[in-house]
């Protein structure tokens, strides 16, 4: 039996409520209809170049920056979900995003285990990137000089590589 973790936090199998949805391939939905696609990080280029922005793909998946102070979400504090801008993994909850003055959106920790951190070594300079754990996209960089009263840390998150889902209310 092969357990699937859906885009609700959830872990169920088959047997717990999952279906098949055809018009996706490779999905499948839970009880609250959350859709987790389970080989995004397989997609081919021509796929997310379909699927995203020109200013989305360059930053999601040719690892670009957007200039600082330009984003829609940098300057958003509402409560919600700040989800993959390509493939709708949540990743940020609107209760660790903090104002750093940095131009982008900053947040102390990620939902855990929704991204990957790896060694950046581009441009000169010594980061560690980070990308979404479920289709692989560059999200932005963290650094250690986040809040020292949470996690010390800097989640610097290029706004197009974000969507914002409110909270229900």
């Amino acid at each position: 039996m092969q357990v699937y973790r859906t885009t609700c936090g959830v872990a169920k199998c088959f047997l717990l409520g999952y279906t098949f949805d055809r018009r996706l391939p490779r999905a499948i939905t839970c009880a609250r209809n959350d859709i987790i696609m389970t080989d995004m990080k397989q997609k081919d280029e021509e796929y997310w170049k379909k699927k995203l922005t020109p200013e989305q793909y360059h930053v999601l998946r040719e690892k670009g920056t957007e200039p600082a102070f330009t984003g829609k979400l940098t300057n958003n504090f509402d409560t919600g979900m700040y989800e993959c801008g390509a493939c709708g993994q949540p990743l940020f909850s609107s209760d660790t995003k903090f104002d750093s003055e940095c131009g982008w959106p900053s947040f102390d920790r990620s939902i855990q285990g929704n991204v990957i951190l790896q060694e950046d070594s581009s441009f000169g300079m010594s980061r560690t990137e980070v990308m979404c754990s479920n289709c692989g996209s560059h999200l932005g960089h963290v650094f250690d000089d986040g809040p020292r009263e949470t996690t010390g840390k800097r989640f610097c998150i290029n706004s197009v590589s974000l969507n914002f889902k409110p909270a229900k209310k």
